[in-house]
């Protein structure tokens, strides 16, 4: 008797199990969303990856799986995640978006860091069909591959846009005789660092700067005395240096160590990142850079917060929030309208969302309303162009002299 219950039992079991799937599957609400990414876990990349783009989507998930999960339909469902590391290389991440659609069978994958990476995966997301939220991608040909990319969307502004609101903000202070007109620039010679010098040049051209050193130099590269001390030669009110955050740190260690203190200096990408003002301390106020928040903002300030207890660290003042915005919008894209994906790249392209950067609507595949500038002032990274952009702080110059 005790075997033939045993039996009736399992039997009852399986069919439980079965109705349970049948109901499911009928419903169309899985078990869970499996979301995927590969990032620069090794690699030229990491500095970048692990402070602006991997904590992001790590603190992302664990809000969204503490709060039950992506609400599909009238259930919550969990999210799972499968990782890879891109090691900085752009086949390796091509390899890895593949292996995320042929093999894992992700539902939704999140982007690389760095706009060159999200360019060498932008067609092979196009053609599979996967929403790609390119917000890392610093490129003024963003408008021309968001048509290209139906699926894709761009999130920092251009290039162009950021070179011309720094160069407006220049220009109010000459025009009020807080600095003069010599200028001197370097910039990486990859396309992060050509965009951005390229549009800066014409934009001071155009506002009657004298561009007094104009110099790129290679990624890689680790000595940058040699053309700070040709930068100091030319006596600038204003040096300008579009580096990554390496460059960045070296670039500004190198000035301090030159004593070589314009009234404006600006550095960037990497002077929004805590590491800046942990690596400077106080000589870090003053310093203008690519980014910056309204960190009067109450919805940053509980994002700071929240970050902080998460992370274990402080965001950047740039794409980091921007990078949780867009999850932020993806996930009410997904919870309006389910895991069909052409259904959430339309809602993505069309939609509004609230986030913690204020509400937010692409337009073309951009997001528009963005900071070009900040300046790091009493241990902040305060947002100071555009000018009129909702929180933005006077901008302080001359810049404090380094101390030591």
């Amino acid at each position: 008797m005790r075997r033939v219950s045993a039996a009736l039992a399992a039997a009852l079991g399986l069919f439980a199990l079965g109705a349970e799937a049948f109901a499911q599957a009928a419903s169309g609400t899985p078990e869970k969303v499996k979301i995927g990414w590969a990032i620069s876990k090794t690699g030229p990349f990491t500095g970048g990856a692990s402070i602006t783009t991997l904590p992001v989507y790590q603190l992302w998930v664990k809000e969204v799986n503490a709060a039950g999960g992506l609400k599909i339909g009238d259930k919550r469902v969990p999210i799972e995640v499968i990782e890879y590391d891109d090691r900085s290389n752009s086949e390796e991440a091509i390899k890895a978006i593949e292996r995320l659609a042929s093999q894992d069978k992700v539902d939704f994958i999140l982007p690389p860091w760095g706009t060159g990476q999200n360019l060498a995966v932008g067609p092979i997301l196009n053609r599979l069909g996967y929403p790609h939220l390119a917000v890392t991608t610093n490129t003024n040909r963003a408008p021309e591959l968001a048509k290209r990319w139906p699926n894709a969307s761009f999130w920092l502004g251009l290039p162009s846009d950021i070179s011309v609101e720094m160069v407006a903000l220049l220009k109010g202070l000459r025009d009020k005789g807080e600095i003069g007109p010599t200028v001197a620039m370097i910039a990486v010679s990859d396309q992060f660092g050509i965009e951005l010098s390229t549009a800066a040049r014409d934009a001071f051209a155009k506002a009657g700067f004298k561009l007094a050193y104009d110099k790129s130099y290679p990624a890689g590269t680790q000595d940058m005395q040699p053309m700070l001390k040709d930068a100091m030669a030319t006596s600038p009110d204003v040096f300008v240096s579009f580096s990554y955050p390496p460059d960045t740190l070296a670039v500004t260690d190198a000035a301090k160590v030159l004593s070589f203190n314009p009234k404006v200096f600006f550095t960037g990408v990497g002077t929004a990142f805590p590491l800046f003002k942990q690596r400077f301390g106080g000589n870090a106020d003053g310093v203008m850079g690519i980014g910056g928040w309204n960190a009067e903002s109450p919805l940053l300030k509980d994002y700071l917060e929240r970050h902080k207890a998460g992370v274990g660290r402080e965001p950047d003042r740039w794409a980091n929030p921007i990078t949780f915005a867009s999850l932020q919008a993806l996930q009410q894209a997904i919870e309006r309208v389910g895991l069909d994906r052409a259904a959430v790249i339309k809602e993505l392209q069309n939609g509004t969302f609230d986030t913690i950067i204020g509400k937010v609507k692409l337009e073309g595949g951009l997001l528009k309303d963005v900071w070009a500038v900040g300046q790091w002032q009493g241990g902040e990274f305060y947002g100071v162009a555009p000018t009129k952009k909702d929180g933005a702080r006077a901008a302080i110059v001359p810049k404090p002299a380094w101390g030591p």
